[in-house]
Order: structure tokens, then sequence, then C-alpha cells
């Protein structure tokens, strides 16, 4: 009986083995599926085993659904106090003030028989610069412009008189009296209405400043206005306005009294 090709091709691949795995390229396993011969589709590679990125972003959703919900109801909450719905609830981030001084010591305490006869505003504009020589101003350089204000007194001491100073002439009706040139005193700031205009520091001055403080830089700025509106009162004239204050309280007083004739005269400063 004659075959046919196919049974021919059969029998010789049965025979050569050519059906059967080979040493070199040996089975492959049930469970691997062969190649595709089909080009694979773009798009991002598969995501591995492992997966800090997907865990990070959700944590960082979480926090943010949190704060919004906690923002959410604390804005619901002022709002409710707003339309006095809840007029008991307090802003939680609202601003506190503690007083922790000590309390008042007196250190001492005097007398005065002073007279003050006039006083006067003054308001000075003080430039104060720190600087080295010969190093740049972006370095080392401390200038403050203070604005200050105080106020200086002009007063007749009439504890120092002697019992010569008042004579009285009942027959004339007449009073002398002898006072002391009118005095100064030094000005006192208005903390209220100084303040400070402006500050430039240098860059060590600033590296310098947050590691410790210097109180002494502002008393300086305050004791330099305060030399220059005394300074400035002294030229203004507020001793004859407190001599002619002086002479008009001592006229008007005596004449109260029965007298016709007041004169008022004031030693040499």
């Amino acid at each position: 009986m004659a075959k046919s090709p196919d049974d021919v091709s059969t029998d010789v691949s049965a025979r050569d083995g050519v059906g059967e795995p080979t040493r070199e390229y040996p089975a492959l396993p049930p469970s691997a599926e062969p190649p595709s011969a089909e080009p694979a589709p773009p798009g991002p590679p598969p995501a591995g085993p492992e997966q800090p990125a997907s865990r990070i972003s959700g944590f960082a959703r979480l926090l943010i659904f949190t704060f919004f919900v906690f923002a959410l109801m604390v804005a619901a909450c002022l709002g409710l106090r707003a339309v006095n719905v809840l007029p008991g609830f307090d802003n939680p981030f609202s601003d506190q003030t503690t007083d922790r001084s000590q309390p008042v010591l007196l250190q001492s305490m005097r007398d005065l028989s002073r007279y003050v006869a006039a006083d006067g505003t003054f308001q000075v504009i003080v430039d104060l610069q720190e600087n080295k020589e010969n190093i740049p101003d972006f370095l080392v350089n401390r200038r403050t412009l203070f604005v200050g204000t105080g106020t200086v007194e002009q007063y007749v001491e009439f504890g120092s008189l002697s019992d010569k100073a008042l004579q009285i002439d009942n027959d004339k009706n007449t009073v002398t009296i002898t006072l002391p040139p009118p005095q100064q005193g030094t000005a006192n700031l208005d903390l209220q209405k100084s303040y400070v205009v402006a500050e430039e520091r240098g860059l060590l001055n600033r590296f310098g400043d947050a590691f410790k403080s210097d109180p002494g830089k502002q008393q300086q700025v305050y004791a330099l206005a305060q030399q220059r509106i005394t300074e400035a009162a002294r030229a203004s004239g507020l001793d004859e306005r407190a001599k002619q204050n002086t002479e008009n309280m001592l006229e008007s007083l005596f004449t109260r009294l029965g007298y016709s004739t007041v004169t008022v005269t004031f030693g040499n400063p």
C-alpha cells in the first residue's frame, strides 16, 4: 500500500525526534505563555513591587483633607459667632497678653516747695549712626532715626527763701518779694508720642543681635533726645515766661490780702 507524502513526513519526524525537546532548548513550563507576535501597546511600564510614591501621595491627600475639614470647622464657628448664634465661642487663635510685672517698689519720697511757673513741649528728630572707619556700612553699621517728644518745666524754688526775702510795709501797704531765678528741669520724654521711624543695621550687626540684645543702644537714643530738648528749652525764652507767670501769681495773691503794691524781683542766676 502506497503512503502519502504526509505520512512519510510524519514517520520521518517521529523517527528523528523532531517533536521531542532537545537538551539545548528544554520545553517551556506549562504556566509560561508563549511570546505574542503582536507589539505591546504604548503606555507606562507596569508598576513594580515598590510603591513608595503611592503611599506618600495617599498620606499627603489625607493630610490635606484633614486640614481642610479643620479649617472649615473653624470658619463655621467664627461665622456662627459673628451672627450671635454662638456668642460664647472664643477665637482659638486670638492674641493673648500676660502681665508678669512685679509690684511697684517705692524708692524715695521728698517734699517739694517749688512753683512750676511754665513748661514747654518740644519735639526733636534724632539721627544717630554708629559705624567703623574703613569698613563698609553694609557690614558694620547702626543708624537709628528717632522722633522724641518731651516736656521741660521751669520752676521757682520757694523752699530756699530767707527771712529777708519778704519785706512788708503795713504803713504804705506794700510788699517786696525777692526770689531766686527760675530753674529748668530735665526734659521728660513722652513715650506714647516718641517712636522709632527707621533703623538700619549692617550684616554683622544683625548677626550679633540675633544672639544677644543690647538695651543700652536704645537708652543712648533716649538720652540724646533728652539732651537736645533740654538745650532747646534754654534758648526758647521759657525762663522769662516763668518769671512773668510767677510775678502775676504773687501780685494776685497779695492784692487779695489787701496790699496795694506788690514788687517781685529775681536774683541773678
